[in-house]
């Protein structure tokens, strides 16, 4: 029972009458808390034991895991020939030749040498005063 969290009543109340010095004794020992016994400690002990064993298990088991899928993508490398899309075309262009976010397709290519002209231009300001 003491696995659940209930604990027997183990004290004297019921027998002793209502405002006896011995039941309020009673009563006042039955609100301390009870300190478990040997077959509860060697339980608590076991239980901590078999969750660490778990722990231990499953963190060797996602290790295995990311260690198989690491030699999985080497031999995929090793049968394509290593060269990652990417770097079979390279920019054509000068501009972008030390700008990594446009190799990587993340920022778009802008020619360097024209004047791009924004879309919107705000009106010039008159002075009219």
């Amino acid at each position: 029972m003491a696995l659940f969290g209930l604990i027997p009543d183990r004290s004297p109340e019921a027998a002793a009458p209502a405002g006896d010095a011995a039941a309020d004794a009673a009563r006042l020992a039955a609100l301390q808390p009870q300190h478990p016994g040997p077959r509860e400690l060697r339980a608590q002990a076991v239980h901590r034991l078999q969750i660490g064993l778990f722990g231990l298990a499953g963190m060797l088991l996602i290790v295995s895991l990311a260690n198989v899928i690491m030699d999985r993508a080497k031999l995929v490398d090793r049968t394509t020939g290593g060269t990652p899309a990417a770097a079979v075309s390279p920019s054509a262009s000068p501009s972008t030749a030390n700008d990594p976010l446009v190799d990587m397709g993340v920022a778009p290519e802008l020619p360097v040498g024209s004047a791009v002209k924004p879309a919107h231009q705000a009106p010039p300001a008159s002075s009219d005063n």
